[in-house]
């Protein structure tokens, strides 16, 4: 029925367009002028071009799709374990830093309760990964706490400078995407981002820089957090 309409109609835009071009001259009726259309080579060759185009149309926007769900999955799954790894990071660091880490602790609490969240309802497969990151959060934040609160807050400087630059990608990756398609999410990620950039900057308050060997402290976390996010967005 479909095919029959389009057709017809496509006939019809023939018959009463397209007819002083074919030269059916004055006598010719319109059921003439309708069949000579349909069954006309510059006919079939319109609907041919009309059905390609449909179809290049419907393959782009499947192929759109797709990779904006891939893009969302990757997004949600890294920052899911992302924030749980600050989050086992502060734990570790609360018996040396207590009350000073306490607010960007409850902050990295909200972020991670919140991915939760965001987990099931965009049906993201969570990272198989989650048991080691949050053994290795855990222990990175209890070592670098054990050199000292300097060394503590050099940590936390150098998560927190991965974290903001990876979402400052993901913003970026987001907004051209389609704005308001993500809009939930960019704005969730916006707040999660300022929140990391206090924290960074607390840790610089907090004489993080007069950490022993603070450069080669700070390169290695931050190799490792990226090595980290790469493959929490594979796997």
């Amino acid at each position: 029925m479909s095919k029959f309409w389009t057709q017809s109609s496509l006939g019809c835009v023939r018959t009463y367009y397209l007819r002083p071009a074919l030269n059916f001259g004055p006598s010719a009726t319109p059921l003439v002028c309708l069949v000579f259309s349909l069954t006309s080579p510059l006919y079939l060759q319109i609907l041919n071009m009309l059905q390609s185009s449909l179809t290049k149309s419907l393959r782009l926007y499947s192929t759109k799709a797709a990779r904006n769900r891939q893009a969302l999955e990757r997004i949600i799954r890294v920052d899911h374990a992302g924030e749980l790894g600050a989050d086992r990071i502060y734990a570790g660091q609360m018996a040396v830093l207590g009350p000073v880490i306490q607010h960007m602790w409850d902050q990295e609490k909200e972020h991670k309760a919140k991915f939760e969240e965001l987990i099931p309802k965009y049906r993201v497969r969570p990272t198989v990964l989650i048991p080691i990151w949050n053994v290795a959060g855990f222990a990175l934040g209890a070592g670098t706490a054990l050199l000292g609160k300097e060394a503590a807050m050099a940590c936390t400087v150098a998560v927190e400078s991965v974290i903001t630059d990876h979402y400052n990608s993901q913003l970026r990756e987001l907004i051209h995407n389609g704005e308001e398609e993500h809009k939930e999410l960019i704005e969730v990620i916006k707040k999660f981002r300022d929140d990391e950039m206090d924290h960074h900057d607390t840790g610089l308050a907090h004489d993080a820089e007069l950490a022993p060997a603070y450069k080669t402290m700070s390169n290695v976390i931050k190799m490792g957090c990226k090595a980290a996010v790469w493959i929490s967005e594979r796997i």
